[in-house]
């Protein structure tokens, strides 16, 4: 496996801890390395540097340093069906539901200040650009049962193949979650190997927890999505619990992502 810093000539900053990295994401200092190829929004791989603020957290080393992904609100390609400027924070609340979860399918996120204004700001995880789903789902069914789920859950529009990544650790991590939490059925996504099977119970274990955190206001959804889209999740998540299956295709070609990849 060939990893994208091989590949690109980029060294990596030296390992840190989750609660270096949190803190990072949300104080440190953004360096723009370079634009991301073949992003239909604005997207740019940059370094995280301990600043003043995090130097001063006793947690975090001042010369502490991680690589992320930022994606201004300013980048953001008007959508028909999806109101301006909102994509930044829909990345940010697929992690939240991630985390609620507690699955670890979304690389943390955060929507804070950045170089070019206002963004979603996600950890890098190293990754073979060249790996997809179509490549790593045989000996990971399980992980992408949840990932399946998950999906319904956020409503997810855009499920391309290339929309998970392995990194070198053996996880596998979802990307791209910008088109989701629409208050309208638009689930498309190349995860449909497990529609009509059964959930299995400590994946509905984890979504009905989930129902409870986001109905007593836990979540903090409502800071990141319209009223109406939290209902929405609300009203998915218990239809999930109630039919306790893998939702099935409509049948038309808007069940797949185009192009899949």
């Amino acid at each position: 496996m060939t990893l994208l810093s091989a590949q690109a000539g980029i060294e990596l900053p030296d390992p840190i801890d989750d609660t270096v990295a949190a803190s990072l994401l949300e104080y440190g200092e953004i360096d723009v390395i370079g634009r991301m190829p073949w992003s239909s929004n604005a997207t740019f791989l940059v370094q995280v540097n301990a600043s003043d603020v995090t130097a001063a957290i006793a947690e975090v080393p001042p010369d502490a340093a991680m690589l992320a992904i930022y994606k201004p609100q300013a980048g953001e390609r008007p959508l028909w069906d999806f109101p301006d400027g909102t994509l930044a924070a829909r990345e940010v609340a697929a992690y939240g539901v991630s985390e609620l979860l507690g699955w670890q399918l979304v690389p943390r996120t955060v929507l804070r200040d950045g170089p070019v204004g206002l963004g979603a700001l996600s950890q890098f995880h190293d990754h073979d650009p060249e790996q997809h789903y179509f490549e790593i789902v045989n000996g990971r069914e399980d992980v992408f049962r949840r990932f399946a789920a998950f999906d319904a859950l956020i409503n997810n529009t855009d499920r391309k193949g290339g929309h998970v990544l392995l990194d070198e650790h053996d996880h596998v991590w979802g990307i791209d979650h910008g088109t989701c939490f629409h208050v309208h059925p638009k689930l498309r996504t190349v995860i449909w190997e497990f529609a009509g099977e059964p959930l299995d119970q400590s994946l509905l274990s984890d979504i009905d927890c989930l129902r409870g955190r986001v109905e007593s206001g836990a979540s903090n959804l409502d800071k990141l999505l319209m009223p109406a889209e939290v209902d929405a999740l609300l009203t998915r998540i218990g239809v999930l619990l109630k039919r306790k299956r893998f939702p099935l295709p409509s049948g038309d070609y808007h069940d797949y992502p185009w192009p899949t990849i």
